[in-house]
């Protein structure tokens, strides 16, 4: 049953008719009355909703009235926005000036007479409809709680790599696993296949089947053994297609580093090239592939597949992970090995592990007892004992052990295996805001790879998102949220650089997303009804498009394309779109390949994310643009043939973040200065661009992302006073020390990514105004690197060092033992300064040996060039 989420929705409601914005819209309207009275309704609502939440499933009625709140709530705040898009438009026009706006806002539908009218009327059927259901309640006896107490205990953040002494009880599997990868074939009965050995592993889901290949994957043994190593994820779909560009693109990872620039494009190839692409990587190579998560039991697809890939060495193996035996038997060329399930005594070690500090258990023997009896409930699965722990992460109240040990959620009829039971009440224990959050990633498919800066994009446009403390940034209150899920084991194959960061979630949590979310968020397919009363739309198969069109409710707030290269190409069906949904707040319409955006995109004043990247036919965005008063994100990014900006861009004062792609060589600077709340732009494939800003002070900027601007000279760091993270690639062009190189200006950059520029012989100089602030520095494929200056050893903050692909660099600094906040240490792809860094023999061992997390020429899941390639969804032209 789906799940709602009342108490956040009514809690944010709360705070925005609190504001000074709505109380003064609300007078000068004249329905200050009427707000009131819904405010005052509402609190005392909420009380009741905490409660109302915990006895959702034992009283009769309850959770359509829950649902009925919820979706009053979330109408009121659709015709409330309309105050706060109103208070933008007036700052426009008065900071225009011009006689013309002014006329034009009076005659338009935003204009005060209109407006009032409207707003009047339907703030009054709210406050009706409000103080209806509210009565509606009385009858359910429920009792006042005004704080959520799920809050959680976070954890130090760890890196995602499997640690073999991190995972608990798999050793001997391991072992077994090695063994029949390192034996020899059988000989000499003529049968084909066995010049490919295949290795089922077969087990239910979130019984470890992934961590143990993994484990055997990253084995050192397996470097030796193998040639080469490829991971390639299936999940749902056995596309033969998508599955060679997997095995491809792994094997890329997998061969020694080479300069981004000669990494391929190989999505717009045909079946034809790839083939031959696949079997020209693996010929003669002796190699180990792992294909995990294989669903489909097509078995003339797996032939298919199985027959290009013998072109390998003898000794070649394959690994694959499924829960059907049916496929195991299908595929596998040697008896399947099955993954039992962990032992009561390691699910004990793994639970206290999660549950509690190391060594605290043995102060709390009450709840040690109970911890056994909830981990006989979950059945030897890893998953379930993992997120259950994590739940009771230093809560020592008796009452909640025993509430988890006792819920009636265990009792309901199950399948045999599943272990849904025990993730929901790990959900269960989460607050509001989190379960409110961790629903949209129902919206994207299975294994999707998550960047962080995408997923709290989204949450921010929604407003899910609590209000800043202080000087608080709600890119850091997203964090909190996404480290909060990561302490809980929802999150897994965590990547952390800092300010960027990526992460997926396991099959079987993204189960759990779609069934609390289902009736209001829905990746749609071709097959399935959808419900009425949808409002976040994710479009998942291209043959979903013309259903899409037709579902019926008119509140939807969200429409994505997560998936590269699947957009709209039909103009007709965008512009329906528009005018069917018009309190949409996120449109995404990458990979489309429409000519031109529709001047009515202006009627879409609810809208806070428009994205438009890598559309190739593209050329001019209606200068109607400018009316999005409350767009907080518009990506251009890959609109390759995007001839020039819109005019009027400035007059977006509440964008935030602008990803841009465009042909002109010169910028408006005017309308960038007025972008006041600008934090993230980026500039990618800009060819013409020589300069970006000679005098434009961008006071609000944090984030600047230049990349592949070839006719690039010059950054203008001078005019960023608050600029926090830079990243700067494939700009040939680009000398990073320009002349007012001996003035160190004071910056406080956080993060710096700097990333095949030719003409790098030393760091710039200005780097070490950053000394007090700095804390990532990422430096890839600079040939021309030499010198690695000793200022860079008194940057007191700096925890991520990774210097890779820079063969000329033949030194560290000599003080490299004064980094004491250094973490993560990686050098490779530069031979002679990895031979100096050797552990025990190597010159600068005694340098570096303190250092917590250290790679030393060394693959760690794939180079960190090509996973940061991986993850970009611009695509790379030749």
């Amino acid at each position: 049953m789906a799940e709602y989420f009342v108490f956040d929705i009514a809690e944010s409601l709360l705070g925005k008719l609190a504001s000074s914005v709505y109380e003064e819209a609300s007078c000068a309207y004249h329905v200050y009355e009427d707000v009131q009275g819904i405010k005052d309704t509402l609190s005392i609502v909420k009380g009741v909703l905490l409660d109302a939440e915990e006895k959702r499933e034992q009283k009769h009625g309850l959770r359509e009235w829950l649902r009925q709140i919820q979706n009053v709530c979330l109408d009121a705040e659709d015709i409330l926005d309309g105050f706060e898009y109103q208070n933008l438009r007036k700052q426009v026009v008065k900071a225009s000036g011009s006689t013309r706006m002014k006329v034009g806002h009076f005659f338009s539908s935003s204009n005060s007479l209109l407006f009032r009218f409207r707003m009047a009327h339907q703030i009054k059927y709210i406050r009706h409809s409000l103080d209806k259901i509210a009565a509606d309640g009385n009858k359910f006896g429920l009792q006042r709680i005004d704080v959520d107490h799920r809050l959680v205990q976070r954890r130090e953040m760890t890196y995602s790599y499997v640690d073999a002494s991190g995972v608990i009880g798999r050793e001997m599997d391991r072992e077994e696993i090695i063994k029949l990868l390192m034996q020899p074939l059988p000989q000499g009965d003529g049968d084909g296949d066995r010049s490919l050995c295949v290795i089922p592993i077969v087990g239910i889901g979130g019984l470890g089947k992934t961590t143990l290949a993994k484990l055997v994957f990253n084995d050192k043994r397996m470097d030796d053994f193998f040639q080469l190593k490829m991971w390639v994820c299936i999940s749902d779909d056995f596309d033969i297609r998508q599955i060679i560009i997997k095995i491809i693109n792994s094997a890329s990872a997998s061969a020694p580093i080479v300069a981004l620039t000669h990494q391929e494009n190989i999505n717009s190839l045909d079946i034809e090239l790839l083939q031959s692409r696949l079997r020209h990587k693996l010929s003669g190579q002796k190699y180990l592939l792992v294909l995990d998560d294989i669903w489909s039991d097509d078995h003339a697809k797996w032939i298919e597949l199985k027959d290009l890939l013998k072109v390998g060495a003898v000794g070649s193996k394959i690994i694959v992970t499924t829960r059907s035996h049916t496929i195991a038997s299908k595929m596998g060329t040697v008896p399947s090995y099955i993954l039992e399930g962990l032992s009561m005594e390691n699910c004990l070690s793994l639970f206290f592990k999660w549950a509690f500090k190391k060594g605290e258990e043995n102060e709390y023997p009450n709840l040690v007892e109970i911890g056994k009896e909830i981990v006989k409930k979950c059945r030897g699965v890893p998953l379930a004992v993992r997120t259950l722990g994590s739940s009771l992460f230093l809560n020592y109240d008796l009452e909640r052990w025993k509430f988890i040990r006792d819920h009636e959620i265990w009792n309901l009829q199950q399948k045999k295996d599943d272990i849904l039971p025990a993730l929901k009440l790990s959900y269960d224990q989460m607050p509001s805001h989190l379960r409110h959050c961790f629903a949209y990633f129902s919206l994207f498919p299975k294994d999707f790879g998550f960047a962080g800066l995408q997923i709290s994009s989204l949450w921010v446009a929604l407003g899910l998102l609590g209000p800043p403390v202080g000087s608080q940034k709600l890119r850091n209150i997203a964090r909190q949220y996404i480290d909060e899920l990561h302490s809980r084991s929802f999150l897994e194959d965590f990547e952390d650089f800092g300010h960027i960061y990526y992460f997926k979630v396991h099959d079987l949590v993204h189960d759990l997303a779609s069934y609390v979310a289902k009736e209001e968020h829905l990746l749609v397919n071709s097959t399935q009804n959808i419900p009425k009363q949808v409002r976040h739309l994710s479009v998942g198969e291209t043959d979903s498009l013309s259903h899409a069109l037709f579902f019926k409710s008119r509140s939807v707030r969200t429409i994505l394309f997560p998936i590269v290269g699947m957009g709209v190409d039909n103009e007709a069906l965008l512009v329906t779109w528009i005018t069917r949904y018009k309190y949409l707040r996120i449109l995404d319409l990458s990979d489309s390949s429409f000519e031109t955006l529709p001047n009515s995109i202006a009627k879409l004043k609810h809208l806070r994310a428009l994205t438009l990247e890598n559309n190739c036919k593209i050329k001019r965005l209606p200068d109607s643009i400018r009316k999005l008063q409350n767009l907080q994100l518009l990506s251009l990014r890959g609109c390759v043939e995007l001839e020039t900006l819109p005019k009027g861009l400035g007059m977006l004062i509440s964008l935030q973040h602008l990803h841009i792609t465009t042909k002109q060589s010169i910028l408006s600077e005017d309308e960038f200065a007025s972008l006041c709340s600008l934090q993230s732009l980026s500039f990618e494939y800009c060819d013409n661009l020589k300069f970006l800003f000679r005098w434009a002070q961008l006071t609000s900027l944090q984030v600047l992302h230049v990349q592949s601007c070839g006719s690039l000279e010059s950054l203008p760091l001078h005019i960023l006073p608050k600029l926090e993270v830079l990243l700067v690639i494939r700009c040939e062009m680009l000398n990073l020390s320009w002349n007012y190189e001996s003035q160190i200006q004071r910056l406080r950059m956080k993060f710096l990514h700097v990333e095949n520029c030719p003409r790098q012989e030393r760091l710039p100089h200005w780097i070490e105004g950053a000394t007090d602030t700095l804390q990532t520095l990422l430096i890839l494929n600079c040939d021309s690197l030499k010198l690695l200056p000793e200022w860079l050893t008194r940057m007191s903050h700096l925890k991520m060092l990774h210097i890779v692909n820079c063969p000329q660099l033949l030194f560290l600094p000599s003080g490299m033992h004064r980094l004491t906040a250094l973490e993560d240490l990686s050098i490779d792809g530069c031979p002679e300064l990895c031979r100096k860094c050797e552990p025990q023999s190597g010159e600068y061992w005694s340098f570096i040996s303190h250092i917590k997390r250290l790679s030393i020429g060394e693959t760690r899941e794939g180079h960190l060039l090509f996973r940061l390639q991986s993850r970009m969804r611009l695509k790379l032209r030749d």
